[in-house]
This record gives C-alpha cells, sequence and structure tokens, in this order.
C-alpha cells in the first residue's frame, strides 16, 4: 500500500522513501504543486475537500493548470475527479464532463465517493474510486468498495489502526496529512506500520478510527 502524505517532499519524506520503497507516495493539491521526484508515485488531488473545508467555492482554474503542470513529469497513478463533497447527486453529475476532459488529457480519472454512495452509484467507466465522505461513514462502509474489481485510494488516514484497516482490505493507496505534522512522536506509528508490513505481518484490526 503506498501512503501519500499530501504534498510533503522534506527531508523525512525523502528519508522514508528511500527506507521503504515503493511504500511513500505524494497527494498533490491545486495550488501546492511540488515536482515528483521519479523515483516516488503521486496522484493528483481536485482541491474540492479543502475549498469546502475553508468555505469557498472551488475554482477549476487552478485544477486544470496543475493537469498541464504534470505533463512535464511522469504520469501520476490518477487524478481525483472533481466532485461535490458531501453531495451525492451534484458528484455523479460532474463526472461526465470532467472525467472526459481528464482522459483526454492522458490521465486516468478517479471517481470520489460521498456519504450514502453504494457500489451502483460508481460510473461503469471508473477504474479508480477516491473514498471520501465523512469518518464515521467512511469506516464503516469502505469494505463495500474493496474487492468489486476497483482500484481504492482512502482519503485521510492518519492512524495506525486506519492504516492497516486499509492495507488488509486490499487497498492501493491513501494519504494523511497529519504524519508530518507533530515530529518523531506522530511519525512513529507510521514507522511501526511500515516495518510491520514490510516483514509480512498482517494484523486484522478491528478497531474503528
Amino acid at each position: 500500500m503506498i501512503i501519500m502524505p499530501s504534498n510533503n517532499t522534506g527531508f523525512m519524506a525523502g528519508y522514508i522513501a528511500g527506507s521503504y520503497p515503493g511504500k511513500l507516495g505524494m497527494l498533490i493539491s491545486p495550488g501546492g504543486w511540488r515536482r515528483p521526484p521519479h523515483v516516488i508515485p503521486y496522484a493528483l488531488d481536485n482541491g474540492a475537500y479543502g475549498a469546502w473545508t475553508n468555505k469557498t467555492d472551488w475554482n477549476e482554474g487552478p485544477f486544470y493548470e496543475m493537469l498541464d503542470e504534470a505533463k512535464e513529469h511522469h504520469t501520476p497513478l490518477w487524478v481525483a475527479c472533481p466532485d461535490k463533497v458531501a453531495d451525492r447527486m451534484a458528484t455523479l453529475e460532474l463526472w461526465p464532463h470532467h472525467s472526459q476532459r481528464i482522459r483526454q488529457l492522458g490521465y486516468r480519472p478517479a471517481f470520489v465517493l460521498q456519504d450514502g454512495m453504494t457500489p451502483r452509484d460508481i460510473p461503469k467507466d471508473a477504474e479508480v474510486v477516491f473514498v471520501g465522505g465523512s469518518t464515521k461513514w467512511k469506516w464503516q462502509n469502505l469494505s463495500m468498495f474493496t474487492g468489486i474489481g476497483l482500484r481504492v485510494h482512502v482519503g485521510r488516514v492518519n492512524s495506525y489502526e486506519g492504516l492497516w484497516i486499509c492495507h488488509d482490505l486490499g487497498v492501493e493507496s491513501c494519504d494523511g496529512t497529519g504524519w508530518m505534522r507533530g515530529g518523531a512522536e506522530r511519525l512513529e506509528p507510521l514507522f511501526r506500520y511500515l516495518k510491520e508490513s514490510q516483514q509480512g505481518r498482517s494484523q486484522p484490526c478491528l478497531l474503528k478510527t
């Protein structure tokens, strides 16, 4: 499983990438462009959640500018298709236009899930799903979206237990901005997971986060 601590490209991110090859990635958001090192996989977020959190309108301009910038670098794993946070119908309505536009630029769009969605809501042409939604809904329903033949990314995973839940369910990648905020104490659970998973340990987690 690839862990993406947001736009971080600092020393510690480089250390983790070197110590655990293939386990660290980047999730880059509009307005936070960082040149992704060629050896590190990355994906592109759409910025809708940040706009929703800050109570501002989402603007497609910076998003598509970022997609143009990415053409000069290695191809991202996927691009989060613009969505409407906490709005199932609006998210479904945004998919046809933006997913087609993303594909025309040479990228693979990821469908962002909202509270109340089921596998039936996933567009038939989607290959990747980004499990967003509220924290409670996400953990209660994650298993519904793994094992249906699609690649799965999970947003906002910032705990040891959450990493193992995703790992055991076969999630391809997850992001979490909290790992790089708080020094060595905050990073300890991440290093513990990386070490244990590298050693081949499988730890079914019953704890919900």
